[in-house]
């Protein structure tokens, strides 16, 4: 992954909508549809909990953990985006944005966790050998790991090529990521020590869509 290339994301996705369906100002979504899918419920915290989100990009998921009375941490390598979710969350009681490679912080972090997450962000980006290690050992014993990303293109597994368009006449931006079906993940997280490890695609809401979302659960 290169800065530029999440940087370049950053201006291409658009804001979080001021509120959803429901009227909420925030609001937990794993999916990549609004108003779809399980909340913050998965991570099972509660008021004074510790929460990390790896690849927290505008920070719209964080600072709704953060309105649930937890402290919640985010890391982003993207300073646009972690600029974004300055301007928009700043009033944000017990939110902390933090700039920096997932892995790296990390490596570097003293801290440990009740629940560690990602959205379509870190987890997906980065070799899981390398970061589920550095994940459990930032857990708190029965801590929850979760994250979310597109389910694999059938037969296309393992470390794969993620593709951001630039203007015309440039080449796109490649990053990796890692796509498995859901046995494999559960498995993986089991190799790696995480227990009741789960994984499961939530079908895309009803109409045109086609593309579901899967949701990774495990304990560390």
């Amino acid at each position: 992954m290169t800065e530029t290339a999440w940087d370049t994301y950053a201006q291409q996705k658009p804001q979080r909508r001021p509120v959803n369906a429901a009227g909420e100002t925030t609001w937990f979504n794993w999916t990549q549809y609004p108003d779809h899918g399980p909340g913050a419920e998965i991570l099972g915290i509660s008021p004074g909990s510790a929460v990390l989100e790896l690849g927290c990009g505008k920070g719209g998921n964080l600072a709704h953990v953060a309105t649930l009375g937890a402290r919640a941490v985010g890391v982003d390598l993207s300073l646009a985006q972690l600029k974004a979710a300055n301007a928009r969350w700043a009033d944000t009681a017990q939110l902390e944005l933090r700039q920096g490679d997932a892995l790296d912080f990390l490596t570097r972090c003293t801290d440990t966790f009740d629940a560690v997450f990602s959205v379509f962000g870190a987890v997906w980006f980065t070799d899981p050998a390398r970061l589920l290690p550095a994940i459990r050992e930032r857990l708190r014993p029965g801590g929850v790991l979760a994250f979310s990303q597109r389910p694999p293109v059938e037969g296309c597994y393992g470390c794969q090529a993620s593709y951001f368009t630039r203007s015309e006449g440039e080449d796109p931006l490649v990053v990796k990521r890692w796509d498995y079906e859901p046995p494999s993940w559960t498995q993986i997280l089991r190799e790696h020590g995480f227990t009741d490890a789960t994984a499961r695609v939530l079908p895309a809401p009803a109409g045109s869509r086609k593309i579901g979302t899967m949701l990774v659960h495990a304990t560390g």
